[in-house]
């Protein structure tokens, strides 16, 4: 959907985040978004195949939503310098003193987009994903070499560039992908509305679950494995998946999909509400091999579950082994498998856990103290009305 240039808000300042995803403006963004908006300012978000759902729900936030031509994955190097120009002409047309990016292609081409018009911006690295992952395939490496030599120009031009771990800040300047190692901040992931999450009863039986794009990065391989194995020593236990098919360039296609589920995995498909998936779960489980801050691990702590997840970046941030869950080697389903027959053999420590994890996500990952953070680091005023 394309949408029609709005007019200039001249009374308020504004504001444009640009996303790769566009659902995921509401689903990780929504709140910030909520906040910007009761603050004063003109709230502009861009992202490619906005549906008119999306907009409508945007626009009852108060916010302007702009479709822009980005494809989210592969090298089209063509179709970035195109996404890049009509940011340009976004920024131009909203006049936005600050413009905060987040996913890897608005971080880069948005960058330099605004620093092409001076305009204040910072990226949001929300995980450094495939083009981090350790590999010695010829494409991995091309994709690295091409990423971390477009981030370090990019942010170049960022005020700041904000990470959601200490590892991914470390790789991101190890990588040379940050000439400026003082422009970083770190905030405590996207955050997690712990009143929308709320706790529910943990289940009697031990039922585990996975929510991801269906990538296998995200550990699903592993974790199917791992359901094999624990199947044939506990068969009562169930294993459930949840998620959509990806284009990435480590996406499963529906074949392995269905292999998956012909091998006892539960598949649950996309899901516009995960609680009652998270809720009729008695351990959620992501075995992935790099994250920023997962957010489906912290709206399932925030519900009170266990967490079994990977001592990788991002994943071992969410979890204190032994404490609220257990921490996994990565790509080790031995060792998940240990861990998931340890939980189907104890629910009272399930129980523990869980109750922990609901303490964690309060103490530590609250929306509103991430967005407090966002704030500050972008120097934002309290209030933007001329008139007030």
């Amino acid at each position: 959907m394309k949408t029609s240039a709005p007019a200039i808000q001249l009374d308020r300042q504004a504001i444009l985040i640009n996303g790769s995803f566009a659902p995921s403006l509401l689903n990780f963004r929504g709140h910030l978004l909520k906040e910007l908006a009761s603050l004063g300012y003109a709230v502009h978000v861009s992202a490619p195949d906005i549906s008119p759902l999306i907009v409508s729900k945007l626009a009852d936030m108060g916010v302007i939503a702009h479709d822009v031509p980005i494809k989210r994955t592969g090298l089209g190097m063509f179709q970035d310098i195109k996404y890049c120009l009509h940011l340009i002409l976004l920024i131009r047309r909203t006049q936005p003193i600050a413009i905060l990016n987040y996913t890897i292609k608005p971080n880069i081409w948005g960058g330099i987009a605004a620093g092409m018009t001076r305009t204040k911006s910072f990226s949001w690295v929300t995980g450094l994903g495939f083009a981090f992952i350790s590999d010695h395939g010829l494409k991995r490496r091309t994709v690295q070499f091409i990423a971390r030599s477009l981030y370090r120009l990019a942010t170049g031009f960022n005020e700041k560039v904000i990470f959601q771990n200490p590892d991914d800040l470390r790789d991101f300047v190890a990588g040379k992908c940050l000439g400026d190692p003082q422009k970083a901040e770190i905030v405590n992931g996207s955050g997690v509305d712990t009143r929308y999450f709320q706790v529910t009863p943990l289940p009697n039986t031990a039922v585990f679950l996975l929510i991801a794009r269906l990538l296998k990065s995200k550990g699903i391989k592993e974790y199917a494995e791992a359901a094999a194995h624990v199947r044939k020593k506990k068969p009562e236990a169930r294993f459930q998946l949840a998620g959509m098919l990806d284009e990435g360039p480590d996406a499963i296609d529906q074949t392995e999909l269905d292999e998956l589920i012909a091998s006892g995995i539960e598949f649950l498909g996309p899901l516009d509400d995960v609680r009652p998936a998270i809720s009729a779960a008695s351990v959620y489980v992501l075995p992935s091999w790099r994250e920023g801050t997962p957010r489906t691990v912290l709206e399932a702590m925030a519900m009170g579950r266990p967490i079994i997840t990977t001592d990788a970046p991002g994943c071992r941030e969410t979890t204190n082994n032994e404490i609220n869950g257990i921490l996994v080697g990565v790509r080790d389903a031995g060792s998940l498998a240990t861990a998931m027959i340890r939980l189907v053999n104890e629910p009272e420590l399930r129980e523990a856990m869980g109750q922990r994890s609901r303490m964690i996500a309060e103490e530590r990952y609250s929306v509103e103290s991430v967005n407090a953070a966002l704030l500050q680091i972008m120097s934002l005023p309290s209030d933007n009305r001329k008139d007030s």
